[in-house]
């Protein structure tokens, strides 16, 4: 079924609402629940990141699982099964009142996200539209790309409006009432394999796959700018008072790169077939390091700032596609969900521990110099790895 279809748009357009409500009522939400819990439960910052950390963990270990499931023609059962796991944690996460309660909801979240976020949604539009899943993708990406902007201050009203808890109630019912319903009627119909009757070799076995070069390089270029795109967000503000912006423009920066990411994916829908996929992919995640280096080189300086922010949003939200397609153009199309899958722990370790290791490289004296500079470098490793990835997968063609 082309994706150019009028029913392949519906099934695409209710699965990016389903994305736009998963990623803010949980993702984002969060950082606005924190501290209204943290007053009324006396909890410490430490205590309450930690939640945030284990659901991170949580999802990364069921990444494999999850993958291979879908890749089994479940993708009804898994996202419907996840949103209905996450309609459940909100809920009871509304009547928590101890620290361990506080981690198994968020445990339970972290199950609840490996089911419903881009990683299997991805995967499900790449098995039913093979000839034009990146198209499919980006559409994916746009609502995605705008989950905090409406999220975070819908959050921020409904905790003002009745209190954190009855806001976990209300987000719960989201799921419940939207999600489920969207997930179990929208994927009727799953491939039980993916359509590739156009190749004329056989389907090599997913093992294989698993130890080719491509999919070790595409691997370290996936987990380093997971690492590096994780890093930035929770310094944002930082960075950005470091660069001499004034607290105005501090503040409201941060909460235009939704914005700015979704610009980005525009871009690449209207204009990615004026020109070679594979170069797009190679200069996109270019712009990462050009948005670090120009805050580094010029630290202090409001102008340089602005291009940072420009060129990380734009680069991030376009590199969303390029790390949600790596794997089916350079590696394998019918194993795309398990070989995504299969960097699931890695990707948690990264997004975990990458914000936590910018925080202990800054210093009173240079700030974050240290680790920006740290952050450049992994960012053209991650680069150059790309690049050698697409040469292994042109070489293993010839």
């Amino acid at each position: 079924m082309p994706y150019s279809s009028a029913h392949a748009r519906h099934l695409v357009g209710w699965l990016s609402l389903a994305q736009l409500i998963s990623w803010g009522s949980v993702f984002y939400a969060f950082a606005v629940l924190m501290e209204p819990l943290e007053l009324e439960l006396g909890f410490s910052r430490a205590q309450s990141s930690l939640a945030f950390s284990l659901a991170l963990l949580a999802e990364g270990l069921l990444a494999y699982p999850v993958a291979r499931w879908i890749e089994r023609g479940h993708e009804r059962a898994v996202m419907t099964g996840g949103s209905l796991l996450v309609a459940l944690c909100l809920a009871l996460h509304s009547q928590v009142h101890s620290l361990l309660a506080f981690y198994a909801v968020w445990v339970g979240l972290g199950a609840g996200l490996s089911a419903t976020l881009y990683a299997p949604a991805f995967a499900i539009v790449t098995r039913r539209f093979p000839n034009d899943f990146r198209r499919a993708i980006i559409t994916l990406t746009f609502l995605g790309g705008l989950a905090s902007t409406v999220f975070t201050p819908l959050t921020a009203w409904l905790i003002h409006l009745w209190g954190w808890r009855n806001t976990l109630l209300c987000l719960a019912l989201f799921h419940l009432l939207l999600c489920a319903p969207i997930h179990a009627s929208m994927l009727r119909g799953a491939l039980r394999r993916l359509d590739l009757s156009r190749q004329s070799s056989p389907v090599q076995p997913l093992g294989q796959f698993l130890r080719s070069p491509s999919f070790m390089l595409i691997g370290v270029f996936v987990v380093l700018m997971m690492g590096v795109t994780a890093a930035l967000p929770a310094h944002m503000v930082s960075l950005l008072r470091e660069a001499g912006l004034s607290e105005s423009w501090v503040i409201a920066i941060p909460a235009s790169v939704g914005l700015i990411q979704v610009l980005g994916r525009l871009l690449l829908y209207f204009f990615e077939y004026r020109f070679d996929v594979h170069v797009a992919n190679r200069i996109i995640p270019i712009l990462i390091p050009l948005g670090l280096m120009a805050l580094i080189l010029g630290r202090g300086h409001s102008q340089a700032a602005l291009l940072f922010v420009l060129l990380y949003g734009l680069g991030n939200g376009m590199l969303t596609i390029v790390k949600g397609t790596a794997m089916a153009q350079y590696v394998s199309r019918e194993h795309m969900a398990s070989l995504n899958g299969a960097l699931g722990v890695p990707l948690a370790l990264a997004r975990a521990g990458a914000p936590l290791l910018l925080g202990v490289l800054w210093n009173a004296q240079n700030g974050y110099v240290m680790g920006l500079w740290c952050l450049l470098m992994a960012s053209i490793v991650a680069v150059v790895t790309l690049w050698l990835a697409q040469r292994q997968a042109y070489c293993a063609q010839d």
